[in-house]
């Protein structure tokens, strides 16, 4: 409900600039060419910036934690460009105002804050549930994999000056069983 009613509020405000800056600079007319600019600039904005950013995407609705500098650079120009897409005049300064690069690092920082407390949240969630099945199968009430999430967790923080796109791993081949069709089978008649 609130979250409609900051909507509703957006819209009269929106509609409110518009027709004052439109008996400001004398036409409606300029108001709608300027949407048509500012939607195109937002697009293009989205196009260039979100062009590898759904891998890491996928990877934080997950819960895991990027540390590729790509994704925390283009989420706040990519945010720029869905509110430059948006009709209205008080977006648009919005957006103007998260391309600065003060603006920027203030919304990378709570993007982290915020991915780092959703982070937090699942571990426990996670740890919990572990001392709960702990708990019920008469255990110390110890969690017995505490240690090695903490350890996950400390790896994953000092992961930050790394690149996180490299897998390591080893590779080996692997033959599929395969059935040979013989020629006896396919001109047997039916």
């Amino acid at each position: 409900m609130k979250l409609f009613l900051i909507v509703l509020i957006g819209l009269v405000l929106e509609v409110f600039v518009w027709i004052g800056v439109g008996d400001l600079v004398g036409s409606m007319w300029y108001v709608f060419f300027w949407f048509i600019a500012a939607f195109v600039i937002g697009l293009n904005l989205i196009r260039k910036y979100s062009a590898g950013v759904m891998p890491q995407m996928q990877q934080m609705q997950m819960g895991q934690m990027s540390a590729d500098p790509a994704l925390s650079n283009n989420l706040p120009k990519i945010f720029a460009g869905f509110l430059l897409m948006i009709p209205g005049l008080i977006s648009d300064v919005l957006a103007l105002l998260v391309m600065i690069p003060a603006v920027q690092n203030a919304f990378k920082a709570a993007m982290m804050k915020a991915m780092m407390k959703r982070q937090q949240a699942m571990m426990n969630q996670m740890m919990g549930g572990m001392m709960g099945d702990m708990n019920g199968m008469g255990g110390a009430g110890q969690n017995p994999f505490a240690d090695l999430m903490r350890q996950m967790q400390d790896m994953q923080n000092q992961q930050g000056g790394r690149d996180s796109s490299i897998i390591d791993g080893e590779a080996r081949e692997i033959t599929p069983d395969a059935k040979k069709i013989e020629m006896k089978d396919v001109n047997q008649p039916k």
